[in-house]
């Protein structure tokens, strides 16, 4: 684990900010991952999004997952929201591993941008190496374009019932 999450603070994917190396609260970011990773090393299926929100695991660390939903402060995230809410409602709270193809936050403290393919290719090294032996879900276009397998829309911008009803189905199956 200690390894993975050594590649991925030394890591450089574009123009994205790798926010386990940078910034006050790096430290505490790594920290967290490693747990999260530690805590989910046996979930069999892995989620991954696109890329870290600004609101989310650019400040908590741990993918599709923010900083309220954490502590009770600090900004909370939509998509973070309504993933943590849906896995939840599903009974796989820990039988999912949470990811981003581009694990490095593109955009800056206010805001996401759509990473570039050069970006999301850099990214997918940590995606494939957690996806080994797990399941792999894609949510949204690109991921799925990154990683194929199965595919969920993503709960952003209305998306949340057709994550929810696909996520469902999928687990059913």
């Amino acid at each position: 684990m200690r390894s993975f999450i050594d590649r991925l603070v030394a890591a450089r994917i574009g123009r994205t900010t790798n926010f386990y190396r940078e910034g006050a609260r790096a430290g505490l970011r790594r920290d967290r991952l490693a747990a999260y990773l530690d805590a989910r090393w046996d979930a069999g299926i892995l989620l991954v999004g696109e890329a870290p929100g600004y609101r989310g695991a650019r400040v908590s660390g741990i993918p599709f997952t923010s900083e309220r939903q954490l502590t009770g402060s600090g900004p909370a995230e939509a998509t973070a929201t309504i993933v943590q809410r849906t896995l939840e409602t599903l009974g796989l709270g820990g039988d999912v591993l949470l990811w981003n193809v581009v694990p490095t936050h593109p955009g800056t403290e206010r805001s996401n941008r759509t990473p570039t393919r050069r970006e999301v290719a850099a990214g997918r090294v940590f995606a494939d190496e957690l996806a080994r032996g797990r399941r792999v879900v894609a949510v949204g276009r690109v991921a799925h374009a990154a990683l194929g397998g199965t595919y969920v829309r993503h709960p952003s911008h209305g998306g949340a019932a057709g994550f929810a009803a696909a996520l469902d189905a999928l687990i059913l199956r």
